[in-house]
């Protein structure tokens, strides 16, 4: 149901329970000052309240994140050259075996908000869109949404972990941290180029996993997740129920988990697959105007991270490496592969042990199949020009997205990320030109 209230009354309805529930009392640990160095909050440690609440079973995360892009040359539409988009996510973890002394069991509520514009579109032809994005945190709507409301049970000494309610898919699977502006760099790449079936991050659904820990360092779990696609609509943030729904989804993963060496370099390696019982388009189906088949989807997943050295014995220093590949079905899926290979250089520098510089290249397939439709739409609307406003642009091999960036860690709540990117053949579309991109992100916790 949508909120009658204004948006701004909304807005600051929500901001101000999130600030009440920060001003929530505690008996005091630590005493970080307001924009202290050193305290991990921007706010501070409400004179230990904060680690005290902590250490009994209640965290709070206030999180905002910025994501701003200049077009400095290239792409399909250079007049508009700079774009600004932010991010807020107000959590609250709850400890319950603390709290209540239910043995292992975590509950987790977020509500996200996010607002301001994508400079992709105007990089991108309009009329076809974009395959990857410049700012990550931008889309999935610009609007309010519960985006974790969930219970998480451990049983039989955390062998095993049934979790369950408003879930994001890619919180669990094919998951990991990155602080990359572009979208092809970062977690959850099965659902970047699955979204109409895989709801990554900000976008939640009806679902949970089971989780079993076979070893300390091996996992294996399977999903169920209700695939709702009005979840994604503006305004439905906050809906909660699960009509219509067009079928599920079920994903599995088997992970490994290791620390290499005397240094304890860790690892992160992931494989898995998905299977939606929605129907989609089948695109080597199309003839006269429409498709002849709908078929089910599927796709699997490779995430290979590992931490190559470290310096002077600490493993949180070092050169890591992220190795991403995704497939899918050739059938319903517009991108049916993407590839993407990531360094990151963890306190390059003595005198700046928490920088990081990172560097990435991408790769993002359109589906032969789509290609072919699109050759057939224009075909048989009698357009052959490409610059005529009813023309497909078509979208035909690969889009490639390159990313450089310096992560500054200006204080413990404070993190400015500069970066450069290069997407080539923006949209897979011959006719768009190679744009060449400068960015700032911007992390910090209240």
């Amino acid at each position: 149901m949508k909120s009658t209230l204004p948006k701004t009354t909304l807005k600051r309805s929500v901001a101000f329970c999130g600030l009440g529930l920060l001003l929530a009392s505690g008996q005091a640990l630590a005493d970080y000052a307001p924009l202290s160095m050193d305290s991990p909050y921007a706010f501070g440690d409400w004179d230990g309240t904060r680690s005290q609440l902590k250490q009994d079973g209640v965290d709070f995360q206030v999180n905002y994140t910025m994501e701003s892009a200049s077009n400095f040359s290239g792409g399909y539409n250079q007049s508009t050259s700079a774009r600004y988009t932010d991010q807020w996510a107000f959590g609250t973890t709850l400890d319950l075996e603390k709290l209540l002394n239910w043995n292992d069991t975590q509950f987790q509520a977020t509500i996200t908000s996010r607002n301001g514009q994508d400079l992709t579109q105007y990089i991108n032809d309009p009329r076809s869109g974009g395959l990857s994005s410049v700012q990550e945190v931008w889309g999935r709507g610009q609007t309010w949404r519960l985006t974790q409301f969930w219970l998480n049970k451990g049983f039989f000494d955390h062998a095993l972990e049934v979790k369950a309610g408003r879930v994001t898919v890619g919180e669990d699977f094919d998951s990991f941290q990155s602080n990359f502006q572009n979208l092809a760099f970062g977690s959850g790449q099965a659902g970047n180029w699955r979204g109409d079936r895989w709801y990554n991050w900000p976008v939640s659904q009806w679902g949970g996993r089971v989780k079993l820990n076979i070893t300390p360092e091996v996992f294996f779990q399977v999903g169920f997740y209700n695939q709702t696609p009005s979840n994604y609509d503006t305004g439905n943030g906050f809906r909660l129920d699960t009509s219509p729904t067009l079928g599920n989804m079920v994903p599995v993963e088997l992970g490994w988990q290791p620390a290499f060496g005397a240094d304890k370099l860790p690892g992160n390696y992931r494989i898995g697959m998905y299977y939606s019982s929605v129907n989609g388009d089948n695109y080597s189906s199309y003839n006269d105007g429409e498709y002849g088949q709908k078929n089910h989807s599927y796709g699997g997943y490779l995430l290979l991270q590992q931490q190559l050295t470290a310096m002077d014995g600490d493993n949180q220093r070092g050169l890591g490496i992220t190795v991403q590949a995704v497939m899918n079905d050739q059938k319903t899926s517009k991108t049916d592969n993407y590839q993407s290979v990531s360094l990151v250089w963890k306190g390059p520098f003595d005198a700046r042990p928490k920088d990081e510089i990172g560097v990435g290249a991408a790769r993002i397939h359109v589906n032969d199949d789509y290609t072919k439709m699109l050759r057939q739409t224009n075909q048989d609307n009698g357009m052959g020009d490409y610059n005529s406003p009813t023309y497909l642009p078509i979208q035909s091999g690969s889009e490639y997205n390159y990313e450089v960036y310096y992560n500054a860690h200006v204080t413990n709540w404070l993190n400015l990320r500069p970066n450069l990117q290069y997407v080539a053949s923006p949209g897979a579309v011959s006719e768009v030109k190679d744009a060449f991109i400068g960015g700032i992100s911007a992390n910090i916790n209240f």
